[in-house]
């Protein structure tokens, strides 16, 4: 068969799945997502996401790349957004595709990685935004908060923020944006990087809130950059708060990609 690499936009509910990635005896968005691939396809083939996503992460806009018969392709690339979307559970659905260069990859050819964070601040939860924030009773000192990212910022060895279990080579990463805004009960935290390490976004946000609340001073966090010991930075955020939001390409981005069908 003629192929032709697309690279598709995924969105999804991390609530009802175990993450991005396929495994033997649970649910996982890949394993949705190529199901529903095969029965327009006829053929198995795999999916090459941008990064992956723990249980219960959130995603705006995953950029993943496929092989696709070129035919059908060109025929119609709306098969592979409503058409898969008619196939795919809820939580889950495509919402942009365009055609790439056969060597495309969606992991490797990526510059940079786009993460938001969203919190609650408020004396009670809500109802509505309880599988979307990290619900957080109390007072937070934003100007604090914001005051800790600095020392974040540029290239530096994340070990203090890096998960047991994580498999880089490296815990050196850089860190290009971060910011924290409030609008309402809403606190968003914005974090780009040319790569994260496992569970880094959460750790960071954890240590951040530790910030905010007061218990910790906002020097504090020059301190366990430097140590580079996981034991000297805050609990974990959990994973419900966290989104995907964003894969920067040389000629793209995923969240321009949401809406089209681009041959």
């Amino acid at each position: 068969m003629d192929m032709q690499r697309i690279a598709m936009v995924v969105e999804f509910d991390g609530k009802l799945f175990h993450g991005w990635q396929r495994q033997e005896n649970a649910s996982s968005v890949q394993a949705e997502v190529e199901d529903a691939l095969i029965k327009i396809e006829r053929v198995e083939g795999k999916l090459v996401a941008a990064g992956r996503t723990d249980a219960g992460v959130h995603a705006e806009a995953l950029l993943v790349h496929a092989d696709v018969c070129r035919s059908r392709w060109h025929r119609s690339p709306r098969a592979y957004t409503q058409g898969l979307n008619q196939l795919l559970p809820e939580g889950v659905c495509v919402t942009g595709v365009r055609a790439v260069s056969r060597d495309f990859h969606a992991r490797f050819d990526c510059l940079e990685r786009r993460y938001r964070y969203k919190i609650w601040n408020r004396s009670t939860p809500s109802a509505i935004h309880r599988w979307r924030h990290w619900w957080v009773p109390r007072a937070i000192n934003l100007e604090a908060m914001q005051e800790a990212t600095r020392c974040l910022l540029g290239r530096h060895d994340f070990t203090s923020f890096r998960a047991a279990g994580c498999q880089a080579a490296t815990a050196v990463r850089e860190v290009r944006h971060l910011t924290v805004q409030q609008r309402g009960w809403e606190i968003t935290i914005d974090i780009h990087a040319d790569a994260f390490l496992y569970h880094m976004v959460r750790n960071i946000v954890g240590s951040l809130v530790q910030v905010g609340t007061g218990g910790w001073r906002h020097e504090k966090m020059v301190e366990v950059l430097k140590v580079k010991d996981r034991s000297q930075a805050a609990a974990t955020a959990p994973a419900h708060g966290l989104y995907f939001s964003d894969a920067i390409y040389p000629d793209f981005t995923s969240s321009e990609l949401i809406g089209k069908e681009l041959g």
